[in-house]
Order: C-alpha cells, then structure tokens, then sequence
C-alpha cells in the first residue's frame, strides 16, 4: 500500500534504531525521504532505500544548530520536491546516575539535543508547511515524558519538555493545516538502548518492567509514527500516542 505516493518525508536521527525503520519504512509506502543524522550512518540508510527500489537522500546535519537545520529543510525541498511529513527523531540518553552523581553539563547536552533541536526542526518544518498549506509532524517523545524515570532526570525533562512543544505547536498551527503528534514509546530494542544499560543490567529485565513483558520493536513504533503521518489520522492534532506496552498504566 503506497500510503505516501507523491509526498516527501524527513526523519531526523535516521542513521539507526527507530528513526532508520520509520525512514525505510516511509519509503517502501512511497515516500521520497531525505535521511537526517549527524553522522555517516544515515547514508547506510538512503542506501538501503535506493537499493530497495525508493528514492532517499543523505543530509548530515546536527539538530542543535539552526542554520545547518534550515539548509537542511531548504535541501529537501529543493532536492525532493516538497516536505510533506516530518519525524522529528534525533536525540540522546546517556544518563545513568541519580541527580546528586551528575554532572550539570550533562542536562545542558541533553537538553540542546533531545528540546533545542526539535525545536529547531519544528521552526523550520513549520515555515514551509504552512507555506505550501499542509503537512503532518510527530515528535518522539517517550513514556519518560509520561512518568518519571529514576537515575535519568535530564532525560525525562526533556521528554516532557517535547510533549509541551507539540502541545503549544498543535495549538498554534492546527487551524493552517499543519498536524503536530508525538509518540511516547517504552523501552525499545535499539542501539542507544544498549549502549545505555546500566553495568550487568540486561536488556530482557528491562522488557520485564513492562506488563506485556517483552522490549518493543523499533517496526512496532514504526507504524504508530507511520499511522499519525497518514490521512487515516487527519483529526488527530496535538496527541501523544503511547506506545508503551502497558507501562505507564501501572
């Protein structure tokens, strides 16, 4: 099913995990993508589009700087035609200490990241959506943006802070076509998952807090960001879409 023939889509932090899946998976329902990250990995990702048979562009670009993130929609466009959707991605968790034990610049890095940076597509998304009239945003917010998340406090600010961005952007910009969502995911089994476990924590315990009792996969929040980015949601504005597997009805 070709949900998005003829529309141009850009994923931030596509280089891998979620933002890969939701960049091929755009594709293979006929999106034109370009494939945002700040490093190398993303043109791996455009790859395996162009060789899928889609049509992808790699953009280096690092969310935190707003220039490079204007030159960086003003590219898509240019190159691809249009921006039509938006998954706003890129972001950061390194935290795995409780607040006495960090270091403050740590919140200052994840809040550039994971807040400044959404901010910046969004700014940039959003002036030449309504431009052109119309276009379908989601942010990737987190369950952590729901409930606090022990020994990750700049972490689960800032996702809170994300859900506040689409709340006020989905207000502001509802009314001249441009849709704004977040997803708030549970644990998914990505790389920055991984690299973030605590010391002789295994991922499948982590899966266990969860009532489903298993990580999701970055294809099961895929298709949720998919489905908001859809017509089939096109009275969907301001949302955040838990994706959680029952953690925050605990």
């Amino acid at each position: 099913m070709q949900r998005f023939a003829n529309r141009t889509a850009l994923v931030t932090g596509a280089g891998s995990g979620i933002g890969a899946i939701v960049a091929r998976a755009l594709a293979a329902q006929g999106a034109r993508v370009a494939v945002v990250d700040v490093t190398a990995a993303g043109q791996a990702t455009a790859d395996a589009i162009c060789e899928a048979g889609g049509e992808a562009l790699y953009l280096q670009c690092d969310v935190q700087d707003s220039g490079a993130v204007e030159n960086t929609v003003a590219a898509t466009v240019a190159r691809l035609g249009s921006l039509d959707i938006a998954v706003n991605n890129a972001a950061i968790d390194p935290e795995t200490a409780p607040e006495a034990e960090w270091d403050e610049s740590v919140m200052e890095r994840v809040f550039a990241i994971n807040v400044q940076g959404i901010f910046l597509c969004l700014k940039h998304e959003i002036a030449h959506m309504v431009e052109q009239g119309s276009g379908a945003i989601v942010n990737m917010a987190s369950a952590a943006g729901l409930v606090g998340v022990m020994n990750k406090p700049a972490y689960t600010a800032s996702k809170h802070a994300v859900l506040g961005l689409t709340k006020a952007s989905a207000l502001q910009y509802a009314a001249r076509g441009v849709r704004i969502n977040a997803v708030c995911p549970g644990a998914v089994d990505t790389p920055m998952l991984a690299d973030n476990l605590p010391p002789g924590v295994d991922k499948t315990l982590i899966g266990a807090n969860h009532p489903i009792n298993r990580l999701a996969t970055p294809e099961e929040v895929a298709e949720a960001i998919l489905w908001l980015c859809s017509d089939a949601a096109s009275y969907v504005v301001g949302h955040a879409l838990t994706v959680d597997g029952g953690l925050t009805i605990q």
